[in-house]
């Protein structure tokens, strides 16, 4: 199978800047990282991507790369190799080193615009039950004075003179293999194609402009802090009639007053007095989908966890619906009346409590733990 051109794989122009490459790979992996893209081919892709970035973010490959493209000069020759292995045969070599061959792109041909990406911020409630909302992202849009052209109103690009419209220059060379010819990015008109004599004053001849563009999104109901949505065609517009790139947005969530988010489950600390814990009651409590009636077991200890089942997120892949974890805390009081005081000696008497007698049996018991026995 035959390998894509690299500048395709990164959706840029030959004549592309290191630091346009490195943003280039930055979003596209992000994008097609499998640990975030769960489509079949993203591996595939971002392997590919990766091999783009690895060949172009280097001078050397990447000279290497414009003069020979996907094909190795050195194949074939020295090794102990027979004379052409490695290529397709004779045709290919001269074609190759004489006829100037390798990769051919078309500078006019359509392309998918970039990717955007925007940072929304949610409340947690919003995050459980989901929402629509309108946003506004900056981004380029055709130019509505020269529809694109770059060219200003009432006259149109003029196809470049110096490379006859195909965005390359050929430049032969002589080398021991005889003669190459080179293909560089035509420098006149930047691998376009076109020469825009009078500029559009709009757009300075770019063809674009920056706007604040509206739009309408809906946040799906259960989505977590650091998820992100993709609005399809919602990018930066396409190039040569090509299609528009996507809208990626990252959302972060605000941290709620009392409810915990882990996954789909929701937790919270409800706090009880030492009443309660001994002998039960029947509490209302909070949960994100309004209060409920709940038994509390007499006895309960500080520190024990319930569960309310189905009281959770609904999962954002319709995968059924988390619960809801209730951990109980005993609060202990800490300022009371000569009355309250003199009632809870008299439970601890009943109840055959000596604080001082279990206190020296406590510590009793951690010096024989150490003393082995």
């Amino acid at each position: 199978m035959s390998k894509r051109d690299f500048y395709e794989v990164l959706g840029l122009s030959e004549s592309a800047s290191k630091e346009e490459i490195k943003k280039a790979y930055r979003r596209l992996s992000k994008k097609y990282h499998p640990d975030i893209n769960k489509d079949e081919d993203a591996g595939e892709k971002f392997k590919e991507i990766k091999t783009a970035y690895e060949t172009l973010s280097d001078d050397q490959k990447r000279a290497h790369y414009d003069q020979f493209g996907h094909t190795d000069p050195n194949q074939g020759f020295g090794g102990g190799g027979a004379g052409f292995e490695g290529f397709g045969g004779f045709e290919d070599i001269f074609s190759s080193f004489f006829g100037g061959g390798g990769r051919q792109r078309d500078p006019n041909a359509p392309r998918q615009g970039n990717d955007l990406q925007y940072t929304m911020t949610i409340t947690f409630n919003e995050a459980v039950f989901g929402k629509e909302t309108d946003i506004e992202i900056p981004r380029e849009e055709t130019c509505e004075t020269c529809d694109g052209s770059g060219a200003k109103p009432g006259t149109k690009p003029e196809t470049c003179h110096h490379c006859k419209g195909a965005g390359q220059l050929n430049v032969e060379q002589q080398t021991p293999f005889g003669r190459i010819v080179n293909r560089r990015v035509c420098h006149y008109c930047e691998g376009t194609g076109k020469l825009v004599k009078e500029k559009c004053k709009t757009c300075s001849g770019s063809g674009k402009v920056k706007k604040r563009k509206k739009i309408h999104v809906k946040i799906p109901a259960g989505v977590d802090d650091g998820q992100q949505m993709r609005v399809g065609g919602q990018g930066e517009p396409g190039i040569n009639g090509g299609p528009p790139g996507d809208l990626y947005v990252v959302f972060r969530v605000r941290a709620h007053d009392i409810f915990e988010r882990e996954g789909d489950d929701i937790y919270l600390d409800m706090p009880i007095t030492f009443v309660q814990a001994a002998l039960g009651d029947e509490l209302e409590v909070p949960t994100i989908h309004g209060k409920v009636k709940w038994k509390l077991p007499a006895g309960t200890q500080s520190g024990t966890a319930f569960r309310l089942k189905g009281k959770g997120v609904a999962n954002v892949h319709g995968y059924g619906t988390g619960d809801q974890h209730i951990r109980v805390k005993v609060i202990t009081p800490k300022k009371l009346t000569d009355k309250q005081k003199e009632l809870l000696r008299e439970f601890a008497d009943i109840s055959g409590e000596v604080p001082d007698e279990q206190h020296d049996g406590f510590f009793d018991k951690v010096k024989r733990a150490f003393k082995g026995e």
